[in-house]
């Protein structure tokens, strides 16, 4: 945890220091050394949110690429009055989750479900075969895609991480800390499942990602060009395929989440 409340202010983790946790109010202590970065955790030992994960450098280099306002954010389920923190919250209301760690699919379903925004970023360096399998298909098994933004993969299955995370009702982007010829940080944009063994992949400038949200504009990229692409794609045989928009950001498809 990056912030505690100290005085009634959100302060970060210090030698020594002490403070409150700002979703229990159970004492935390500051934790900070060369091996992990400064956090705070809980004296008793226990984190009140069981989603939380221990932090690391990528999490918050991620994390302070926002403004500090929008960082470790409480969001509460208003007719439940259950409580997670946000990585990041945005002004127009997306929950980003830096996800490092191994996650099961109940727990991502149950983020998904709970936030009425959601978008993961993923760490792809985690796993070592990762990154290099993932590289491998977008060598050897591209296909011709209807747009040329969009790279199309056949294969999909054998990048374990494609195969994880294809199947996902929030959108999915994934890191594998790399730049494009141009010198610039870039994401991959994972579409959900349109098709049996292939995978649809777009890459995408991380910081195109950190300013559509920081200009509240994010949506605007999910209902005019992501969405679109999808409905397009979809094998009209196959509908069950595609839930992927999220809740109340276009009225007109009631039915459907991303």
């Amino acid at each position: 945890m990056k912030f505690a409340l100290v005085n009634g202010e959100r302060i970060e983790a210090s030698k020594g220091a002490k403070g409150g946790c700002p979703v229990c109010g159970s004492v935390l202590v500051a934790y900070c050394g060369e091996v992990y970065v400064n956090h705070w955790k809980h004296k008793s030992r226990r984190n009140c949110d069981q989603w939380w994960e221990n932090e690391t450098e990528w999490h918050r280099s991620w994390k302070n690429k926002f403004p500090k306002d929008w960082q470790e954010v409480i969001h509460t389920d208003d007719k439940t009055g259950e409580k997670h923190i946000a990585d990041v919250k945005t002004g127009s209301g997306w929950a980003i989750e830096f996800q490092h760690s191994p996650i099961k699919v109940e727990e991502r379903q149950s983020r998904n479900a709970f936030y009425p925004k959601l978008v993961w970023v993923l760490d792809g360096t985690r796993r070592k075969r990762d990154k290099p399998k993932f590289y491998k298909i977008l060598d050897e098994y591209r296909l011709r895609s209807d747009d040329p933004r969009f790279i199309c993969v056949t294969g999909a299955e054998d990048c374990k991480l494609i195969k994880e995370w294809q199947v996902n009702n929030a959108p999915v982007f994934l890191d594998f800390q790399d730049v494009d010829k141009n010198n610039q940080p870039i994401i991959w944009f994972l579409f959900p499942l349109l098709r049996p063994r292939e995978a649809y992949l777009w890459p995408f400038h991380q910081d195109k990602f950190i300013e559509l949200h920081k200009s509240n504009k994010f949506d605007k990229l999910i209902e005019k060009e992501i969405i679109p692409f999808i409905t397009k794609s979809v094998p009209k045989r196959k509908p069950q395929h595609i839930n992927i928009q999220p809740r109340r950001v276009v009225p007109r498809h009631k039915n459907r989440r991303f």
